[in-house]
């Protein structure tokens, strides 16, 4: 395999921002300085690189030098860094109808799904 070096189209001080919310959770868990094989900021980096290239996780974690196995456990610490800050449904309806919004169309995939590919119908389900 081959490195190379790429852009993200996003703002450094999103990036800045998840690594301070990464930080306080490691500090939360007690981790010591100098035991993680990335620093804040490139974990940071690695979680929304996958959020905007969706790239293949074992060579996303290639290219920040870890395993498999780490940038999964990364990628989860980070995703969960930031589910734990997203408002839940009523506290975003909430939300929208404190700030007068006459409707909110609520849209969009849970999981991927390929059954529109399917050139004929099983009924199996």
């Amino acid at each position: 395999m081959v490195r190379y070096l790429a852009m993200l189209d996003v703002p450094r001080p999103l990036v800045r921002h998840l690594a301070g919310l990464l930080a306080a959770q490691r500090r939360v868990r007690g981790t010591r300085r100098g035991t993680r094989a990335l620093t804040c900021f490139h974990q940071a980096l690695l979680v929304l690189v996958w959020f905007r290239k969706a790239d293949d996780v074992t060579l996303l974690g290639a290219g920040f030098g870890i395993s498999r196995a780490t940038a999964y456990r990364y990628l989860a610490e980070g995703i969960s860094v930031l589910a734990a800050r997203a408002p839940d449904l009523h506290e975003a309806l909430q939300q929208v109808a404190d700030d007068g919004w006459v409707y909110v169309i609520l849209d969009g995939k849970l999981f991927d799904c390929d059954r529109l590919t399917e050139t004929t119908t099983s009924v199996k389900g």
